[in-house]
């Protein structure tokens, strides 16, 4: 396994967003095995049997990624950060689409014998997650950054607080009192639901 620094990777990072084409070539397998790693996590959040696998939800991910030609890169964290974003936003848009075909989109016609062997999926919970984390941001965006960068991106406190450029402690404090916000939201969905 090649060893190299956070420093090294937002070097190439940064050489990368000023348009050099060899940087994004050495930094791909660079960061390849981390975009698994979140991607994993995620994927590890999901119903068994879920359809979309680790592998594309990476190469989605990293094709939207080198999309991002006028990103000024700050570090390795902020990259892992929005890397997490767009994974959140990938798997919320395939929930999205799944509940649209479970209810009734694009499908064929079926049995009401035939609709009661499917199960129940998760992809509502993810959605609803997503709805609570939109309503996060609009009372307080930054707990809403620190529950996608810690709980989705898998960043520690101190790589959170140097994305946000605030202390640890506040990104401390921001988790608590971001999950209590978030708990009591989906609670309260839930029980309208």
């Amino acid at each position: 396994m090649l060893s190299i620094s956070s420093h090294q990777i937002t070097e190439l990072l940064v050489a990368w967003s000023e348009g050099d084409r060899t940087a994004l070539e050495e930094l791909t397998p660079l960061v390849h095995a981390e975009l698994r790693r979140l991607a994993h996590r995620y994927m590890g959040r999901e119903r068994a049997g879920h359809t979309l696998q680790t592998t594309a939800l990476v190469n989605e991910a990293y094709l939207r990624l080198i999309d991002w030609k006028n990103v000024r890169w700050q570090n390795r964290a902020h990259f892992f950060g929005v890397s997490a974003q767009l994974m959140r936003r990938i798997l919320v848009d395939y929930a999205r689409e799944r509940q649209y075909l479970k209810r009734g989109g694009g499908a064929l016609q079926v049995s009401l014998s035939e609709a009661a062997a499917f199960t129940v999926e998760h992809s509502s919970d993810l959605v609803a997650l997503d709805e609570a984390l939109t309503a996060l941001s609009k009372v307080d965006p930054r707990k809403e950054q620190v529950v996608e960068l810690r709980f989705f991106g898998g960043l520690s406190v101190e790589e959170a607080a140097e994305v946000l450029q605030v202390s640890a402690e506040t990104v401390m404090r921001d988790w608590r009192l971001a999950k209590v916000w978030l708990l009591r939201e989906l609670d309260k969905n839930s029980n309208e639901a």
